[in-house]
């Protein structure tokens, strides 16, 4: 529900934008520009998104069956089962959702993003499958979809890389900043759904995972920080990540072989619902993204950047963030949206600058919620979010906040 009234008020909050646009300062050109941007958005969700996916999909989804056949996920969700058992105490201990879910957070964390999809879409429709209202979702669910937009990500490679394009003197300075804010939205938006669940997080089991986990991430932080470079904190993703990536092939059918288990087969039978996951997405998405580029193209993130800029200067609060607002505030709507904004923002002011750097933090502080939830929710019908958009955006705001602090801190 919460859903429709949000897609609803996209299109109105616009069109009354556009209206205003034309009427009282003769921009003739603004209906013509929302309405192309219609149908950009609807091919992208189609030819962009939806139909490359179908192949990630089909071969990602015939992997993971392995993985199931060989045990692999079992032996996953009986490691993570005690942390996990804690926070989804719905999902019944050792389910096959627990390592689906863990191997969505890993390739997150790895920033393999093409692998973190299928994952991610597989863990929802195992959760779906103890759902006891098939049209609403459960809490475990909404406590995954909170977890997975809040973005944690070990290294944000993407945003190197363009920040190297651009010639940034140090096209990794932003990692550490970005790993902090994406840290802090992630446990804030466990901490609110776990508040919201009446989930008590003070026992040993959860502050064990979760003080080792800090711990391992600052040793992380220190050690990329202290006795590597750039390009060796660049190659080190590189190499780690496929690394990891092609070993989980490699052990599920090393797992299968062991179990006497028809890899082929076991790989063509999980795979065909690659096809059919996809062409089940491509209504949502398209409808999410339509409506989102409606929002954008109408100018009103514009109006509210400019009203967050005269709110602080009113309060005399520094305002010299503002200009990076913009990929702040359309990261939870797009993440090629937040991307083309960031590196905008890093033309006009450069990617040295305050500005600019704090544009890369924002994009690496979250998720993309509204995207996730259209996504993971429409591939398995699910009508009713419940509360998961508005715990999502307090995930998101965290990281913003976070990252405002953090860039003023590194280089403020």
């Amino acid at each position: 529900m919460a859903l429709n009234y949000v897609w609803i008020a996209f299109f109105l909050v616009a069109f009354a934008v556009a209206l205003i646009r034309l009427i009282f300062f003769g921009d003739t050109e603004i209906f013509k520009i929302i309405v192309d941007g219609t149908f950009d958005s609807a091919k992208m969700g189609v030819m962009d998104i939806a139909l490359p996916l179908i192949g990630i999909m089909t071969l990602w989804l015939g992997i993971m069956n392995i993985g199931e056949k060989a045990g692999a996920i079992t032996f996953i969700s009986r490691i993570i089962g005690p942390f996990f058992n804690r926070i989804f105490p719905e999902v019944p201990r050792n389910h096959p959702a627990t390592g689906h879910m863990v191997m969505n957070f890993s390739a997150n964390l790895l920033g393999l993003d093409n692998a973190a999809t299928p994952f991610g879409l597989k863990a929802m429709k195992s959760l779906q499958e103890i759902n006891p209202n098939k049209e609403e979702a459960s809490n475990a669910q909404i406590m995954f979809l909170v977890l997975h937009t809040s973005g944690l990500t070990l290294i944000p490679l993407s945003i190197m890389a363009q920040r190297a394009i651009l010639g940034a003197n140090d096209p990794s300075d932003i990692f550490i900043p970005c790993l902090i804010a994406t840290y802090v939205a992630t446990v804030v938006g466990l901490i609110a759904v776990a508040i919201k669940q009446r989930i008590n997080l003070f026992n040993s089991v959860v502050i064990s995972w979760l003080g080792g986990i800090t711990l391992v991430l600052g040793g992380m932080i220190s050690y990329f920080h202290f006795f590597l470079n750039k390009e060796q904190i660049e190659l080190f993703s590189k190499v780690f990540s496929n690394i990891i990536l092609f070993s989980i092939i490699v052990l599920f059918i090393l797992g299968a072989i062991r179990k006497k288990v028809n890899v082929y087969e076991t790989f063509i039978e999980g795979a065909k619902e690659g096809f059919t996951t996809c062409v089940t997405i491509i209504p949502y998405l398209v409808g999410m993204l339509v409506a989102i580029g409606v929002l954008r193209n109408s100018g009103v993130l514009g109006y509210i950047v400019d009203g967050f800029a005269w709110t602080f200067q009113q309060a005399g609060l520094p305002t010299d963030f503002t200009p990076a607002l913009p990929t702040a505030f359309i990261k939870p709507l797009s993440g090629s949206g937040a991307k083309a904004m960031m590196v905008d923002t890093m033309t006009t002011y450069g990617p040295d600058s305050f500005i600019g750097r704090l544009a890369c933090v924002f994009n690496g502080s979250a998720d993309t919620t509204f995207y996730i939830v259209a996504l993971y929710f429409g591939s398995v019908g699910i009508k009713r979010t419940r509360y998961s958009i508005p715990y999502g955006l307090i995930a998101d705001l965290a990281g913003i906040i976070a990252a405002i602090f953090v860039a003023y801190l590194f280089f403020g």
